[in-house]
């Protein structure tokens, strides 16, 4: 019997268990409303960005940091990319060339427009959801972002028969988080965590991905602790002088990479993952290592690490940046980021990670020189040979 595609066809039901009505999102995937083949369902070419492998992807923060790395490796494995945007169309424009001719196609949309969203989702089979706010605006506050706009997103992809949806989350997001610099719970914690629940409310066969601290080019964990504006000079404040601190940071690629296998796999419906890196670390451990790449170490002068509760300096430096350019912090330098900073990642045993989602994990050692390079010391002193000996990698946080 010659084999046809046929289009998918959404229904939902309404079950009654224990006295309370539950919704159950039912996919029935044999014909069309029309009864006839849909021919461009077919899987295309022999795989790579010029095939077509059967998935229509919309990536809601396409433009973002993750995003990009997202839709490159959809695009590479054939996948037809529906990417709605807000803004300017020519921030958009460069992820024209993840797919083949066609293959990419741009959509204008608002978090508050549901017109705009169901347009975006109607023809795709996976939607992916990458929309997140570092610091609060004028326009969108944590929630407006995390929780209102998820929720809406995850109903009109439930609405509109959408037979994959994946949610980037955090990993240590909570609902009721302990304050470390702030006088208050985390608003961007307990925010990513309310926005967890509306997507089971929702889409209960979402697949959710916890990250943590994400690092890669233009990232916002190396390059904050990096940038000037974090320091003072060679004086370098941290909670705790980073001792109390433990991070296990992942690279961009490998959480993008993580995506994308889920995307391709039935099995992780209803799944959630953990976006963590391979190894554990100190704090002051990964910024004593980050400075030696940059060559301001003792060689060079040298730098000072301190607890930032003696640092009278720091508080005036974050009111002056949120002051000067509210809506935009320069260096990324605001309480809710400093927050994170001193957060320790919680990994959950049991719950599963990226390795497997079948990920290859890239360890620090091996990329975070390469990230750290322009930002070294002395870019012009023409070193010979073996002048400099390549520091050692931070010690593996054991206990």
């Amino acid at each position: 019997m010659a084999a046809i595609a046929l289009k998918t066809q959404a229904t939902s039901k309404l079950l009654h268990l224990n006295g309370s009505m539950s919704v159950v999102y039912i996919k029935a995937a044999n014909y069309s409303s029309d009864r006839k083949p849909n021919l461009a369902a077919y899987k295309r070419g022999t795989g790579g960005r010029s095939s077509f492998n059967g998935i229509v992807a919309t990536v809601f923060g396409c433009t973002g940091f993750v995003g990009r790395y997202v839709c490159n490796k959809l695009g590479k494995i054939g996948t037809q990319l529906i990417l709605p945007y807000r803004g300017d169309f020519y921030d958009a424009q460069r992820l024209k060339v993840c797919g083949d001719l066609g293959q990419v196609l741009f959509t204008p949309y608002h978090l508050l427009d549901e017109e705009s969203i169901a347009k975006a989702v109607r023809y795709s089979n996976v939607v992916i959801n990458l929309v997140g706010r570092d610091y609060e605006t004028k326009n969108f506050k944590y929630n407006d972002v995390h929780v209102d706009g998820v929720r809406r997103i995850a109903r009109l992809c439930r609405e509109e028969g959408v037979e994959r949806f994946i949610h980037l989350s955090y990993l240590n997001a909570e609902e009721h988080p302990k304050p470390l610099v702030l006088k208050k719970p985390s608003a961007w914690k307990i925010s990513k965590y309310l926005g967890e629940c509306a997507v089971r409310e929702e889409y209960p066969t979402a697949t959710i991905i916890r990250a943590s601290d994400i690092y890669g080019s233009e990232d916002r964990f190396l390059r904050s602790l990096v940038n000037k504006m974090r320091s003072h000079s060679n004086l370098m404040p941290l909670y705790k002088n980073g001792l109390a601190t433990v991070k296990q940071p992942v690279f961009v690629s490998d959480v993008a990479q993580g995506i994308v296998n889920a995307a391709r796999d039935d099995d992780t419906k209803c799944e959630v993952y953990q976006a963590v890196g391979p190894k554990r670390y100190l704090l002051a451990d990964l910024v004593d290592w980050f400075y030696k790449l940059m060559r301001k170490d003792e060689k060079w002068g040298g730098y000072i690490r301190y607890d930032m509760k003696y640092d009278p300096i720091l508080p005036l430096k974050v009111a002056l940046v949120n002051a000067i350019s509210p809506a935009y912090p320069l260096g990324n330098l605001h309480w809710e980021g400093i927050e994170r900073e001193a957060t320790s990642d919680n990994v959950v045993i049991g719950v599963p990670t990226l390795e497997d989602l079948g990920v290859t994990l890239t360890h620090m050692e091996d990329q975070v020189p390469w990230e750290l390079k322009p930002f070294r010391a002395h870019q012009y002193y023409m070193d010979r040979l073996g002048e400099f000996p390549k520091p050692d990698p931070p010690p593996v946080y054991s206990a």
